[in-house]
């Protein structure tokens, strides 16, 4: 599959050879539910904490007699039924995390690549290379070429004086070929992938 290669200024900069097997397949849902599910799980911090019935700061005292009340007997106000005393079985930190085959997380990354370049969302660029290493200068090309939430993948570094200018640049992330997710991807509504980054891209998923 071709596809046709810009310059940040938006010329023209020749075509690219896009390999079918990573950009031309028919994108499955599932798979890239799965992959999505698998980062955000990963991602999540479990510290979610209580305090149980041993870790109140309350008295040990026995807070009434055992007999003679008409009530129910009790040896401590930090048990559970009472206000302020400690949670049964609430949450402890864990992790979300769970495992998820190689295969499955590279073949959702394909099926992500698959489905911008199917969506016509894909745009491949010469280099990043800038002249001017401003924020205004870059973020004006940006508006001109209309990405307004685009993901930036570049090779194995990235260009340091394009990240310094596009740092503040809302809507715009810049990441290296290895950082490439399916996540980041596919909550962009523009993929622009360089030269560099495809072969990377390519030489990481063959």
């Amino acid at each position: 599959m071709k596809a046709d290669a810009i310059k940040l200024d938006g010329k023209k900069a020749g075509s690219v050879e896009l390999d079918d097997a990573i950009f031309g397949l028919e994108p499955r849902a599932d798979i890239l539910h799965r992959v999505v599910r698998w980062q955000r799980n990963n991602a999540q911090a479990g510290t979610h904490k209580v305090k149980t019935r041993s870790e109140v700061s309350y008295s040990t005292k026995k807070i009434y007699r055992q007999k003679g009340t008409g009530g129910a007997r009790h040896g401590a106000r930090s048990a559970p039924i009472f206000r302020g005393g400690g949670v049964y079985k609430g949450p402890t930190p864990r992790s979300h995390g769970h495992d998820l085959p190689k295969k499955v997380r590279k073949l959702g990354l394909m099926h992500a690549l698959s489905a911008k370049a199917n969506a016509g969302e894909l745009v491949i660029l010469d280099d990043i290379a800038v002249k001017d290493v401003k924020t205004k200068a870059l973020a004006a090309q940006v508006r001109e070429l209309g990405w307004k939430r685009a993901l930036i993948i570049d090779g194995a570094e990235i260009n340091a004086d394009f990240a310094k200018a596009a740092r503040n640049i809302a809507g715009l992330d810049v990441l290296p070929s290895m950082g490439a997710n399916v996540y980041d991807i596919l909550k962009r509504d523009t993929l622009v992938i360089t030269k560099a980054g495809l072969e990377a891209l390519e030489a990481r998923l063959k």
